[in-house]
């Protein structure tokens, strides 16, 4: 059995409109996702990334940054959110209030 056996492996991913990194890292068994982040590079990389403010979570799931890993992981690092979703329901909802009858869908009244 060698050291590297030992080890577990995981991906951390993220993502922009026109880059993507997925980057593969390898610790011990306990590595948190805080820990993959660091050591994955992915913060030089990517300097707009700010833990503090971009969530992460593990295939899809939101999860804290001292959450432990197990092998085959893949931590995720989100992007902060442009618009608060609701905010931007309300705003679609009024404005399509505001429109006569059959302009919402670009289509004359039958």
């Amino acid at each position: 059995m060698t050291d590297d056996d030992d080890k577990i492996r995981v991906e951390v991913a993220y993502a922009r409109e026109k880059q993507q990194a997925l980057l593969q890292v390898q610790g011990e068994p306990g590595l948190t996702i805080e820990q993959a982040i660091e050591r994955s590079g992915v913060l030089q990389r990517f300097p707009e990334i700010d833990l503090g403010v971009n969530k992460v979570g593990v295939f899809g799931k939101v999860a804290k940054l001292d959450a432990a890993l197990a092998d085959g992981d893949r931590v995720e690092i989100y992007p902060p959110l442009i618009a608060d979703p609701k905010q931007a329901r309300k705003a679609r909802a009024a404005e399509a209030a505001d429109k006569p009858p059959g302009a919402a869908d670009g289509k004359p009244d039958a």
